[in-house]
């Protein structure tokens, strides 16, 4: 007998001794919801009590190691198969980050955020912010994200006219045909859409189980998509009320925006600017009062050429209630709002773009406190009466600045800002890459959660990069890369971040998921339009809308993607809503999944746990002491037969699930089945390309 056999039989023999078996892993289970921390978020000075759980008469000790020092937690309760420890700590005003260590006879192991590990990893440890507290409303809210050009057009009276003005290389156009695909150089192409469409829309959307809608700029900017603003102060009336009219388009060979007298007129007149805000505020009443938030988008990285503080193209240079712009004059008030690089006026071009591009100056808060003020100003107006949205979007938000540290500190203050002003408004960031350094409490809520949701879903059910630009067999169906990068991206979050995180699967700068479906790499300059929404496989995108409405966030529908609208990425991702054109019964099998993400709360506050995977195939549940939710996908082709270990998000070892909801290549059904529990597992037969919720609760 060697010293490996003498060894594993001395330690059999110490647990058989102990009469307790060897250590139950799979049970080992705490995070950041109510459940397992009490306060989830602790004011300064709060009792905090924090609970793991482990299998029944399983272990000897449990431990919480806070800020490196070591405390034994208590038995607290065996609740069926599960004994549960806690520890009560009082909290101060510092960021705590705490994990634990099981100790079975001479086994120690740890628990962190991505779960069980035989070393510590403190970059996974659990944390609390004292102090940090993130809308109710907006965990797990049903979000709908609206481009407002390309929605509906409520008033004819307000739409861009042909040459209204001049934009990067061309006049402006009036599309007649709203189904026309948008050109490959679609920045100055209109559709017609306003707030009045969406008004007229209401409607449809509270039908559909919208919690929240979250607007595309709104502000007045030329482009469609209005990330280039122009006035931060006013709605474009173009989207609102033009009470004013008059001038003219520019002549042909024209392409001098200071003689586009009618779009002068629109966009410079206080009658126009002051309608158009007051159609906003009918608006935010409206979508109040059906029980939906309204969210903004603020570009407060860079502003637009046309803007009002530079004025580029000289829209305002001859109005009399508006200053001179920077441009126009070096001794303009809004001088330091920008960075020139050399004393050049009148008409200096000389100045920073985001990126290079001179239609997006670059903001300079370092050299102006007038205009850092002028904008957190800004934030606070929009979500105070008589407005009344409820948060902010942060366009590029890690990029405003010329420093990190400068960017930090204007967050810090926007925040202070807008919660003053609302301390229910959301404030979300557009971020790709790691964002903890955002979400520590004193910032941003959380982010459009591209890292973990948008991109790990989209590469294990399309096997697509995001934009349609490459496909990796390889990423297919991989579920262990699948889980890798979900557990470690969202490791990067606080619990209440991760509740209220924005889970797209497609929006307006990125290829809709229906059409990544297809496993076409292209884009339209490249495959034309039509060949987005060619050989789609919509069973593979219902089998998304299922992960989407039962994972932790908030989940986001891009407008259009619920009644099969295609597009590679932008432009042709800004198609108009396809009204009259509708896949009814994908609107209808968004409305079933949407009333259950909304009934089922376990979904929106509960725990999440992997419980199976293999090649092509997870499940998951959801969990809390009301309720559990298990959730089923198979992105095969091929019926699988599994049995999924339910016991691990407390389901009873012994009893019965309830199918709720089931979608496969044929469609989808919300007939209820029954599956027995039988020792802790349910024994079901999936079939190909096909998502099951099974449920147990009240």
């Amino acid at each position: 007998m060697n010293s490996v056999d003498f060894e594993r039989i001395r330690k059999r023999q110490l647990y058989m001794a102990n009469m307790r078996p060897l250590l139950n892993k799979k049970a080992l289970f705490s995070d950041g919801t109510c459940e397992y921390i009490s306060p989830q978020e602790p004011d300064v000075g709060d009792t905090v009590s924090i609970r793991f759980r482990t299998a029944k008469n399983n272990v000897d000790n449990v431990y919480v190691v806070i800020q490196n020092e070591q405390y034994i937690m208590d038995y607290h309760e065996t609740i069926d198969s599960f004994d549960y420890y806690k520890v009560e700590m009082e909290i101060g005003a510092e960021l705590i980050r705490y994990y634990f260590e099981i100790v079975v006879g001479e086994i120690r192991c740890f628990y962190h955020q991505r779960g069980v590990t035989s070393d510590i990893q403190e970059a996974y440890s659990f944390k609390i912010f004292p102090g940090f507290k993130t809308p109710y409303w907006a965990k797990g809210a049903v979000m709908y994200q609206i481009m407002v050009d390309r929605f509906y057009n409520g008033d004819r009276s307000n739409d861009v006219e042909n040459r209204e003005y001049y934009y990067i290389g061309d006049g402006t156009v009036k599309v007649e045909d709203w189904y026309k695909y948008p050109d490959v150089m679609g920045v100055r192409e209109f559709y017609g859409g306003d707030l009045q469409g969406v008004m007229d829309k209401l409607d449809y959307l509270q039908d559909l189980g919208i919690e929240a809608i979250y607007f595309n700029p709104i502000f007045v900017s030329p482009s469609n998509h209005k990330y280039d603003i122009q006035d931060y102060d006013y709605i474009d009336p173009h989207y609102g009320v033009i009470l004013k009219d008059g001038g003219a388009p520019l002549a042909e060979g024209d392409n001098e925006n200071a003689h586009a007298s009618m779009y002068i007129t629109r966009v410079t007149s206080k009658e126009n600017l002051e309608a158009s805000n007051q159609i906003f505020i009918r608006l935010v009443e409206a979508a109040h009062e059906r029980g939906m938030k309204v969210i903004l988008d603020g570009v407060f990285n860079h502003c637009g050429s046309f803007n009002k503080w530079l004025d580029r193209e000289r829209i305002y240079e001859k109005q009399e209630d508006y200053e001179k712009g920077a441009y126009v004059e070096e001794s303009s008030p809004y001088r330091n709002f920008f960075k020139f690089n050399s004393d050049i006026w009148p008409y200096n071009t000389d100045y920073d773009g985001w990126w290079g591009h001179d239609t997006l100056p670059k903001l300079n808060y370092e050299n102006s406190g007038t205009l850092f003020q002028y904008i957190l100003d800004i934030a606070k107006k929009w979500v105070s009466p008589p407005y009344n949205a409820d948060g902010w979007r942060l366009d590029v938000a890690a990029d405003l600045g010329f420093s990190n540290e400068f960017n930090h500190m204007f967050w810090k203050e926007f925040r202070k800002a807008v919660k003053e002003a609302n301390p229910e408004a959301i404030i979300l960031a557009e971020h790709y890459g790691e964002p903890e350094a955002w979400l520590n409490g004193d910032e941003w809520d959380t982010v459009m959660n591209y890292d973990a949701f948008m991109e790990p879903i989209t590469w294990f059910l399309t096997g697509m990069q995001k934009h349609s630009d490459e496909y990796r067999k390889d990423l297919l169906g991989n579920e262990n890369s699948f889980i890798e990068a979900m557990t470690h991206h969202m490791a990067s979050f606080h619990t209440s971040s991760l509740q209220v995180a924005m889970n797209e699967l497609s929006n307006h700068d990125h290829s809709r998921f229906l059409t990544r479906t297809n496993h076409k790499v292209g884009r339209t300059a490249t495959l034309g339009a039509q060949a987005a929404e060619q050989d789609v496989d919509k069973a593979v995108f219902r089998e998304a809308v299922v992960m989407q409405m039962t994972w932790p966030g908030a989940p986001t529908i891009y407008y259009g993607d619920e009644a099969g609208l295609c597009g590679f990425t932008d432009p042709d991702n800004r198609r108009t809503y396809p009204w009259g054109r509708e896949d009814h019964n994908l609107i209808q099998f968004h409305k079933e999944l949407i009333k259950i993400h909304k009934e089922k709360k376990v979904i929106s506050h509960g725990s999440l746990k992997l419980l199976y995977k293999e090649s092509d195939f997870i499940s998951y549940g959801r969990f809390n002491k009301k309720e559990k939710l298990i959730v089923l996908v198979n992105n095969s082709k091929e019926m699988k037969v599994v049995k999924i270990p339910v016991w691990e998000a407390e389901v009873p070892m012994e009893g019965e699930l309830r199918q709720i909801f089931v979608t496969d290549e044929e469609g989808y059904s919300t007939e209820e089945k029954k599956y027995p529990v039988v020792m802790g597992e349910v024994e079901i037969c999936v079939l190909g390309t096909s998502a099951i919720i099974l449920y147990y609760g009240e």
